[in-house]
């Protein structure tokens, strides 16, 4: 028997937390895959980037901050197959960055207690981190 090979993707999220101990999520926009549904900042890790470095990049262009690679805590990652892919995603902690919060991509976003993260509707991925954030925390 033949195994067909899967294609894995490599993304990045970050978990980051407020001086009040909320976390963000953001709302994807209308016109992208999994429209509607919230999710932590970050994204795809470009061919040679470390994840860190990928995730301050993605800060920056998504939401107008900065941080350093020495503010990211990894916590736990996520391991799901969708249907033409499977998505490899590390998940880290931040409290520390500079700059204000600001939606660049058109998302919506919302500081939430990490208890009640669950309320919110997530990508498959996202969904198994929320109860490792809720027991972090």
């Amino acid at each position: 028997m033949t195994a067909t090979a899967t294609r894995i993707v490599l993304v990045v999220a970050v978990a980051l937390i407020d001086v009040d101990g909320r976390v963000l999520i953001g709302r994807r926009p209308e016109g992208k895959p999994l429209a509607g549904l919230w999710e932590f900042p970050g994204g795809k890790v470009h061919d040679g980037e470390t994840p860190e470095a990928a995730l301050i990049r993605e800060l920056r262009e998504e939401l107008a901050i900065d941080t350093a690679a020495s503010c990211l805590a990894p916590l736990t990652f996520a391991s799901h197959a969708y249907e033409d892919f499977h998505l490899l995603m590390p998940l880290y902690v931040c409290r520390k960055w500079t700059g204000i919060v600001t939606p660049l991509e058109g998302q919506t976003l919302k500081w939430v207690r990490a208890g009640d993260l669950s309320g919110y509707p997530m990508p498959p991925a996202d969904i198994p981190l929320v109860a490792i954030l809720r027991d972090w925390l």
